[in-house]
């Protein structure tokens, strides 16, 4: 059981005019777990709720739950602080997972919102990758594809890194290389990519199934590798690199299909394929 020992300052969070109490520890929001209850279930023994909830998460072996609540002291109504149990975001959302209520998925969506703020994150980038990881959570992504999702951000923004060293500075050449490397990969640029998907501003690798994230990652990495052992510098040249790059892939692409006898690209919204929305109930 984790117990603070610095001084923090107790602050109030609003969901839908329910109040929830909440501190930094670790560089990060911790929430009173018992607020949440309250809020969640509107029952008026909040205490005895969760008290016979750890002991069920413990009984069916989410040992590691109740070892990552923290004993935080909180202040009460009676303007005192009194040790609490207290969970960051990613903890507080296993409990959510395990209390039955019509509540749950507007409070997930509340809580990646406020849970992952801006705090430090200049000084800690980390808290910034939590805090996309919780808002596709929130929106019901697997963590499978979350992680893709994620490591797909990692090599693209080294791409762009490689990019800018290389003197890419325009907006619009950037854009122009990553549809070089879309269309070698799927045979679409992006955005024909996202007429096919029937997208209108939506954020078109947000709708990606893993296949597709993973293509997307195969053009982007190996158009990286042939930029940085090439030194290839300027426009021109880095056009021309990412052709190859997003070959690579589509050729990966092109055998697969031909073996699998299946079409990588899908107009489906990954959410919206059914065996995914089962899996995420």
């Amino acid at each position: 059981m984790i117990k603070n020992t610095i001084e923090e300052t107790t602050k109030i969070a609003l969901f839908r005019g329910k109040e929830i109490r909440k501190i930094i520890y670790k560089k990060e929001w911790w929430f009173s777990v018992v607020d949440i209850i309250e809020v969640l279930i509107d029952n008026k023994r909040p205490r005895k709720y969760w008290n016979d909830l750890k002991k069920k998460l413990k009984d069916e072996g989410y040992v590691e739950v109740s070892e990552k609540i923290g004993q935080l002291k909180l202040l009460t109504s009676d303007n005192k602080k009194y040790q609490t149990d207290c969970a960051n975001t990613e903890t507080i959302f296993r409990i959510i997972q395990s209390i039955p209520s019509p509540k749950a998925e507007p409070f997930k969506r509340w809580l990646a919102r406020v849970g992952y703020e801006r705090i430090k994150e200049i000084e800690d980038p980390e808290l910034a990758t939590k805090r996309t990881r919780a808002l596709y959570k929130a929106k019901g992504y697997s963590e499978a594809w979350i992680e893709k999702r994620m490591r797909g951000i990692t090599i693209r923004e080294t791409l762009t890194d490689q990019w800018q060293e290389r003197g890419i500075k325009l907006k619009k050449e950037y854009a122009i290389l990553t549809a070089e490397i879309s269309k070698a990969t799927f045979g679409m640029t992006p955005g024909q990519y996202k007429k096919f998907k029937k997208l209108k501003r939506e954020n078109l690798r947000d709708h990606m199934n893993d296949l597709e994230l993973i293509f997307t990652m195969l053009g982007e990495a190996s158009t990286t590798e042939i930029t940085k052992n090439k030194n290839t510098q300027g426009f021109n040249r880095n056009k021309k690199v990412a052709k190859q790059g997003g070959g690579v892939a589509g050729k990966a692409r092109k055998d697969l299909e031909r073996k699998s006898g299946k079409k990588v690209s899908a107009q489906e919204n990954y959410l919206e394929i059914p065996e995914k929305r089962k899996k995420l109930k």
